[in-house]
């Protein structure tokens, strides 16, 4: 009897040892396990912070742009707009100024003003090249029908000719100019040149509203023929400084292509400076041969009667110099 007392004892001793030693290995299993996961979502997370500050990093900030000053472009373009407008209003905020409307030939990140001398110093280099490229002639960008990003972005489409094909190369250098220099430069998708008026992405607000542009609203343009420019600057444009007063990009340089193209480039700006103050003037004038609104103007202007010789005057017309 005591020996089977004993017996039961021992074999209640061994089994409560033998489960203390599972139950402890099993419990130290389960604490690497979880130290091997906390380890792994560490590095993945560290991974990921990387792979963020990398991409914030590396995102573009300038690009070379082919500004777009033809009038008869940027008028129609300005008439799509306003017909997309008119059908919804809320694609006002997604509208590109036609001041800002421009070709990209190569996006890159220059992170500092000693970068930014550097793609200075690429962007003449480059001028050489295109030139030597063209041989005096020039590059006529025609510009026809209208496309879009993923119903995101909507844009105007160039021909695509043998001028489109210099236009590709002369991109496919440049980038290996910037390159060479050490700017982070292109991008991962191949070069495909449009003009762009019209993209969500410029109100925060209006993404969301609007997660997609119905293309019926520019059904009536899709093959419209807008204009030819040519290719006569590239501009080295910051996408993050404050823009010019026309709207367009703020330039750390230009160059121009071709002989005595800046003068008649300044020639052509004077021109047009000098038309838009002529039909401002012209404007003015008849807003004023309107007897009611020159009654409005004498009521604010020269209330009291010390000034009754002018208010004679603009009652009568303008003064005589």
């Amino acid at each position: 009897m005591t020996l089977c007392v004993s017996l039961f004892r021992f074999v209640h001793m061994l089994i409560f040892l033998i489960n203390f030693f599972f139950s402890v290995h099993a419990t130290s299993e389960v604490n690497t396990e979880k130290k091997r996961k906390r380890t792994t979502g560490r590095e993945i997370l560290e991974g990921s912070k990387r792979k963020k500050k990398k991409k914030k990093q590396y995102q573009p900030n300038y690009f070379i742009s082919i500004p777009i000053t033809n009038p008869e472009i940027t008028d129609g373009i300005r008439a799509v707009q306003d017909a997309i407008i008119q059908k919804d209003h809320r694609l006002s905020k997604a509208m590109v100024r036609c001041g800002s409307l421009h070709v990209t030939m190569l996006v890159m990140h220059l992170s500092g003003e000693e970068e930014i001398g550097i793609a200075v110093d690429a962007l003449s280099d480059s001028k050489d090249f295109v030139e030597d490229l063209l041989k005096g002639k020039t590059v006529d960008l025609s510009f026809q029908g209208i496309d879009h990003f993923k119903n995101e972005v909507g844009f105007v489409k160039l021909t695509e000719n043998d001028h489109t094909a210099i236009l590709t190369e002369i991109a496919e250098t440049m980038k290996k100019i910037f390159q060479e220099k050490g700017i982070l430069a292109g991008e991962g998708r191949a070069f495909k040149p449009h003009l762009t008026f019209m993209k969500l992405s410029k109100s925060t607000q209006l993404r969301k509203e609007v997660k997609k542009i119905d293309s019926s609203l520019y059904e009536d343009f899709k093959s419209q023929y807008f204009g030819d420019e040519v290719l006569h600057r590239l501009d080295l444009c910051s996408m993050l400084k404050k823009k010019q007063p026309n709207g367009y990009y703020y330039c750390e340089s230009s160059v121009f292509l071709g002989k005595n193209r800046e003068a008649d480039l300044v020639k052509e700006a004077l021109h047009r400076e000098t038309q838009a103050l002529l039909s401002r003037l012209n404007q003015i004038k008849e807003l004023l041969s309107s007897p009611e609104i020159r009654m409005k103007i004498s009521k604010e202007l020269f209330e009291d009667n010390s000034n009754s010789k002018w208010k004679s005057c603009i009652s009568s017309g303008l003064p005589n110099a």
